[in-house]
């Protein structure tokens, strides 16, 4: 069921989008006939020429917009110099009603490009179909014409212009939520190491869940990739690392290591490297993303650990590929616990509550409940410990100095940061990361 249109004039000249008014008419006029339900979203998008007045523009279409009085609430005529920026104002309207099915109506040898645009500014939570709109023109009148036969591919040229298009476009919109914002920890030497655990500010993701920092992308959310890259690339500036240097987890829930260097593992929660100027991070929207440095051998880690890694000793997994890879000493190692879903909101069926009070019965509260309470931090420190990691080496939220403490409740604090547990399936991810310095 077809949740809103998208009527497409974006290519028409100027001259000749007074010819448009009748087909217009004709198109609205059958979705107000033909809809069963109330009358879906309608957006017409146009070029907004360079130097030229909004409203002035608008002059042309107005005729055949004004007779449709059920629609008139449901309407939006977007103007915008690029095509980028026209769609994503369209995505902007869209996500603010929460709507995924989506009707194209433009001209047929414009379908090619607009899929171009829709993959890379839309993820798989969207339904698009598409449908000629039939008008008369000119070859020369539409740009890159040879690319728009339906079923046939974009040059690739093409293809990267867009994309630039689309980066431009996406690099001229303003932070959302405040300046972005890095946190650090003084365990970790600054004069070796480059590092930090990102808050939700200072990106430009604007859904409420999403907002503003989002630093991952995936086929359920709504943030495309490119976003990301976006974020991502203002957190490189932000904090001083190549972000064409960057290699972030793979994650599995599970205990899987990544050496760089070596063969990639197909999924990992945990990343080592003794590189230097080579960024890598884990996330963490609830699970603990952590951080590994040792300043003796000039080695780091980083990691993903949720109850599942945690269980699983993706702490210790990490620890030990450093030791075997780049010849640390475990008590040399230091480790620090970002922000993650504290105790005083984290609960998991008895069952698996179970295997926590294995490693210590006071990483579980309320045991005897349905749903008890789960301390992942202490069982993550208590495992640490044992294997070797030196108690005064590990930052976490044991830290009494509230201006030292970065391992913050995530769910507690939805100003600064993303959490799956308090905001559902469509929510928002910070990272830690970190690299050795030149």
């Amino acid at each position: 069921m077809v949740e809103a249109v998208l009527i497409d004039l974006f290519s028409l000249p100027a001259h000749l989008q007074s010819n448009v008014q009748g087909l217009l008419c004709n198109t609205l006029e059958t979705i107000e006939k033909c809809s069963s339900i109330p009358a879906p979203f309608l957006y017409v998008m146009c070029c907004q020429r360079q130097g030229s007045e909004r409203n002035s523009e608008e002059e042309p279409l107005l005729p055949a917009l004004r007779d449709f009085q059920s629609l008139k609430t449901r309407l939006e005529v977007v103007r915008s110099l690029t095509l980028a920026a026209a769609l994503y104002t369209i995505k902007q309207r869209l996500d603010e009603k929460d709507l995924s099915i989506i009707k194209v109506i433009l001209p047929a040898l414009r379908k090619g490009l607009m899929k171009v645009y829709i993959d890379h500014l839309f993820t798989a939570v969207y339904q698009f179909e598409f449908e000629d709109l039939q008008v008369a023109l000119d070859r020369e009148n539409l740009e890159r014409d040879e690319a728009w036969n339906e079923g046939q591919a974009l040059p690739m040229q093409d293809v990267a212009l867009i994309r630039s298009e689309i980066q431009m476009y996406l690099e001229s919109l303003p932070s959302l939520k405040g300046e972005l914002t890095i946190l650090r920890s003084s365990l970790i030497p600054g004069d070796i190491f480059l590092h930090g655990f990102t808050t939700r500010t200072g990106g430009i993701s604007y859904i409420p869940t999403l907002s503003s920092c989002n630093l991952f992308s995936s086929s359920k959310r709504r943030d495309p990739q490119l976003v990301v890259k976006e974020n991502l690339r203002r957190l490189a500036n932000a904090a001083g690392f190549n972000p064409e240097a960057f290699h972030r987890v793979k994650t599995d829930h599970a205990n899987a290591v990544c050496v760089m260097g070596k063969t990639e593992p197909d999924s990992y929660d945990g990343i080592v490297t003794n590189q230097k100027g080579v960024t890598i991070a884990a996330p963490g929207a609830d699970c603990i993303p952590m951080l590994f440095a040792d300043p003796v051998r000039r080695a780091c880690g980083a990691a993903h650990s949720g109850w599942k890694g945690t269980l699983l000793g993706i702490s210790m997994a990490t620890v030990n590929a450093m030791v075997s890879e780049y010849g640390c000493n475990v008590k040399d190692i230091l480790v620090v616990l970002g922000p993650s879903v504290g105790p005083c909101c984290y609960k998991l069926p008895h069952e698996s509550a179970k295997e926590f009070h294995k490693i210590d019965p006071k990483c579980v509260r309320q045991f005897d409940s349905d749903c008890p309470y789960i301390d992942i931090r202490r069982a993550t420190r208590i495992l640490l410990e044992s294997g070797g990691i030196l108690p005064e080496n590990i930052q976490d939220d044991s830290v009494t100095d509230q201006n030292q403490n970065i391992t913050l409740c995530t769910a507690c604090h939805p100003d600064k940061f993303y959490s799956h547990f308090r905001d559902g399936t469509n929510f928002g991810t910070q990272i830690c990361f970190i690299s050795i310095k030149d």
